[in-house]
C-alpha cells in the first residue's frame, strides 16, 4: 500500500496465472472439489486445526486458484465475507466453492456454518459470482452443503 498526499491509500493488486486453460482442471461435482481442496491441505492440520479455503472459477468451472481464507484452533475459525469476495473479485472468478475442516470429525454442519453458508450464498447472489458448494472435510470423508440441498 502506498500512501499518496499523507490522506489517500493507493490500493494494488495482482493477479496472473501462468498455466494454460487447457491445463486447469475442472470441477463438475463435490467429490472432484474436495479431492483437490485435499491435494493442497496439508493433511497433518485436518485434524488439528480447523482451516477455511476457497477454490476461484471461471465461467466454465476451470480452477484458476485456491485461497486460504482463515486459520482458526481446534474448535473454530473466524470467516469474513468481504475478505472472501475481495479475494474473488481480485481474481476475476465467475463462481466460487468453500471449504472447511472439522478437526473433530464430526461432519454435521454446525449452526455457524449454516449460517455462513447462508450469508456467502446471498453475498454471492448479488454480486452475480455464486457460491456452488461448501464443503466440509475430515479425515473421514466430506459433507457438500449442495449435495445435501442446502444450498
Amino acid at each position: 500500500m502506498k500512501i499518496l498526499s499523507n490522506h489517500v491509500a493507493e490500493i494494488k493488486t495482482t493477479f496472473s496465472s501462468k498455466a494454460k486453460l487447457s491445463e486447469l482442471p475442472k470441477i463438475s461435482c463435490s467429490r472432484q472439489a474436495q479431492e483437490l481442496f485435499r491435494e493442497n491441505w496439508d493433511l497433518g492440520q485436518l485434524e488439528l486445526v480447523e482451516e477455511f479455503k476457497i477454490l476461484i472459477l471461471n465461467r466454465n468451472h476451470k480452477v484458476l486458484g485456491q485461497s486460504l481464507i482463515s486459520k482458526g484452533g481446534y474448535s473454530g475459525t473466524v470467516v469474513d465475507p468481504k475478505l472472501v469476495f475481495a479475494i474473488a473479485l481480485t481474481t476475476k472468478a465467475s463462481a466460487i466453492i468453500a471449504a472447511h475442516n472439522h478437526p473433530s470429525g464430526n461432519l454435521t454442519p454446525s449452526k455457524a456454518d449454516i449460517a455462513l453458508t447462508s450469508k456467502l450464498k446471498k453475498a454471492g447472489e448479488l454480486l452475480e459470482l455464486p457460491l456452488l458448494d461448501h464443503l466440509i472435510l475430515s479425515s473421514e470423508g466430506y459433507f457438500s452443503f449442495a449435495d445435501e440441498g442446502l444450498l
